[in-house]
Formats: structure tokens, C-alpha cells, sequence
């Protein structure tokens, strides 16, 4: 916590109180970064060529990014005005949620989930309200169904959840926003919706133009899946009037002409992702299935990423794992999130993760039934 009164202006309180965004610590060169959820594989075939043959950064980018809108529509079957590009999903979040709330409204969201959806909240002025995860780690929709006041301006549902991994179901979501009023926002935020292989998860892009509710808005990115986290683009569908309410908040010309020949180059490689995701995704089961035969009792796991419920033992244990150069992310109190990386590192893994398990006493939730 910082007091207003360290800065030498006069700062808003609650943005003094605010702690910075801190992405996942960076790796040396002998170790596997495994705290950002990163895609481990080089850019998809044809990115790097695209990108050199952009035009040059003298000049301004398209606005709206409108080649990537329309090709994104045509994709999802919605026309172009039901899509909007930001740099990275996370911007998008920010701008809608600034569209919606101010001073006395809430914004209603599961709690562990994405880190940045606190400060959401407090930039826009508004107050956040945590809903507790079940204890499989999973949203319970009907605690933020019951959550909802009229004071809520938005509920963002996560999934996969980040950090913890498990899916919301194409059901359970259908019954949540028949609760939810049609005048409260509800924000879809499926960063890693590509790596998600459970059959029953909810599918956001059968929801726009069909579903009948026009206050859903879709969230999706190239950063996770198609590995274009350092360029920065991430896009949203949903009702053209919400959409222009983001735009609206937004920074003008934030998604650079790189990183939209980048996009549009990376949809041009569908069948090279699909292989790569089916990598990840194999890995990724493989390692959960390690750690839970390792003692771990680690929770569906959908992205690409696993989460060890460590509690009050995640800095300790991620500490461990740095010693045996595998930085991992871990969350004070919570847990320890470790994303799948390099296929040489998932051995370490697996031998940290077992060397470290003992440490938890008998009853603890991190425990499994190994």
C-alpha cells in the first residue's frame, strides 16, 4: 500500500492504495519462464513475413483495425460493427468497464481469477465485489447471480478461470445470464478459450446474434494460442452500441499495423494452431495428471496452464522452483500457477512439484488423495 500523500501531486486515494500490474517474473537465460502463460512456440507460419512487409511506423494504423474486424466477422458469423480490436483483451476490459461503472456501482467478478480485474474496478471509481471460488476452483455463478445488487454495472465470468484453470459449462452459463438483468453487462473473458478441450464448455461465439441477449459481450485474444503476446491484440464481440461505448474510452490508434498484419497472418495458419494448441493441450493433461499422481490435488485444468493450491506456502514453494531454474507465478496466500512451457521442463516439474508437496500438512487443500 502507498499513501496519497508520498506522491507530489495529488492522487486519487484509492489509485495511490492500487498496486501496479506485475506480469510474471522474467527468466534468465538457463531457465523456462512458466509465470506468463506464454505460448512456447516460435510465431505460426507466415507471421514473420507479414510483418516485415508491413508498412512503415511513420505512419498511423488503421483505427479500427478494420481488415482484422471483418475477417474476425466473417469467422464468427457477425457482421463487422459486432467487432472490436484493442491492444490485448485486457485493454478491452478497462475500456468497457470505464464505459459502464463510475463512483457508487459495482462490478462483480470470481475471486481467484484474473489478477488485473481488481483494479478495473478502482480506475473506473467504482467497487469491486469478490465472489469466493467453489472449492473445485470453479465460479459459483449462482453466488454472483445472488451477488448482483442494483448498484452491479457488469459481471465478467473467466474461462478457463486464470489462475486456476477449471471451465464454466455452455449450461451453466446459459443459466447464469437468464438471472443476470439486461441491463447489466456481462463480460465473456476467454483469453484461452483454444486450448480448452472439455466438450461441455461454454462456447461465447454461438452467443452474438443468437442468444437473444444483448448485453454478453465476448472476449478473445491473440497473445495465448496464436503467441503474438508482445504485439499486443485482442478483440471483443458483441453489441455494436457497447462496443462503440469502449471505443469510446479507449486510447485512439492503441493496435499497431504490425500487430493486425501479425493477426490476419496467424488466422491464415489455422491448420499450424490447431497442431500447436493439440501440443499444448496434450502437455498440459499430462502434467496435471503427473502432479495430482505426485500428490497434488490440482484442479480441472483447461488453458495452458496448471494450478497447485499451495495456500500460504506459494511463495516458499515458488521459490523452489526458481532454485531448479523454473520461474513460476506464484499468488501470496493462494497458490502457485505454472504454465506449459517447453517440453524439457515438465520432468522438473514434476520433480520440484514432489519435493515440495510433503510440506503441506494432512487436511490441506492442496493435498490430493495420492
Amino acid at each position: 500500500m502507498t499513501d496519497a500523500a508520498d506522491f507530489p501531486v495529488r492522487v486519487r486515494p484509492e489509485i495511490a492504495a492500487l498496486p501496479p500490474y506485475r506480469q510474471g517474473k522474467q527468466a534468465g537465460a538457463e531457465a523456462f519462464k512458466l509465470s506468463s502463460n506464454e505460448n512456447p512456440f516460435d510465431p505460426l507460419p507466415g507471421v514473420v513475413e507479414a510483418l516485415q512487409a508491413t508498412t512503415g511506423v511513420n505512419r498511423y494504423p488503421d483505427a479500427s483495425a478494420a481488415r482484422l474486424r471483418e475477417r474476425l466477422a466473417e469467422r464468427f458469423g457477425v457482421t463487422s460493427d459486432r467487432v472490436h480490436i484493442g491492444a490485448g483483451s485486457v485493454s478491452i476490459l478497462y475500456q468497457l468497464v470505464q464505459a459502464v461503472s463510475g463512483p457508487g456501482d459495482e462490478i462483480v467478478f470470481a475471486w481467484r481469477s484474473f489478477e488485473a480485474y481488481p483494479g478495473l474496478a478502482v480506475v473506473a471509481g467504482s467497487t469491486a465485489v469478490q465472489v469466493p471460488l467453489l472449492p473445485d476452483a470453479r465460479h459459483d455463478l449462482d453466488a454472483m447471480a445472488d451477488a448482483i445488487t442494483e448498484r452491479t454495472r457488469a459481471v465478467i465470468v473467466c474461462t478457463p478461470n486464470n489462475p486456476t484453470g477449471p471451465i464454466v459449462t455452455q449450461a451453466e452459463f446459459d443459466a447464469f445470464v437468464e438471472k443476470v438483468p439486461a441491463d447489466v453487462l456481462v463480460i465473456l473473458d476467454e483469453a484461452y478459450a483454444e486450448f480448452v478441450t472439455a466438450p461441455d464448455a461454454v462456447d461465447g461465439m454461438r452467443l452474438p446474434g443468437g442468444a437473444g441477449r444483448d448485453n454478453v459481450v465476448v472476449l478473445r485474444t491473440f497473445s495465448k494460442a496464436f503467441g503474438l503476446a508482445g504485439l499486443r491484440v485482442g478483440y471483443a464481440v458483441g453489441h455494436p452500441r457497447i462496443l462503440d461505448a469502449a471505443r469510446s474510452t479507449g486510447i485512439p490508434l492503441s493496435v499497431t499495423a504490425q500487430a493486425e498484419e501479425a493477426a490476419l497472418a496467424s488466422l491464415d495458419a489455422e491448420h499450424a494452431l490447431q497442431e500447436r494448441v493439440a501440443v499444448i493441450a496434450e502437455r498440459r493433461d499430462r502434467l496435471a495428471a503427473g502432479l495430482r499422481a505426485a500428490g497434488w490435488n490440482v484442479p480441472d485444468a483447461q488453458g495452458n496452464f496448471v494450478w497447485l493450491p499451495a495456500g500460504e506456502h506459494a511463495l516458499a514453494f515458488a521459490a523452489a522452483f526458481e532454485e531448479a531454474g523454473l520461474i513460476v507465478r506464484p499468488f501470496a496466500g493462494d497458490g502457485v500457477r505454472i504454465s506449459v512451457g517447453e517440453e524439457e521442463a515438465v520432468e522438473k516439474i514434476l520433480r520440484i512439484a514432489a519435493s515440495v508437496v510433503d510440506h503441506l500438512p494432512e487436511g490441506h487443500p492442496g493435498r490430493g488423495l495420492a
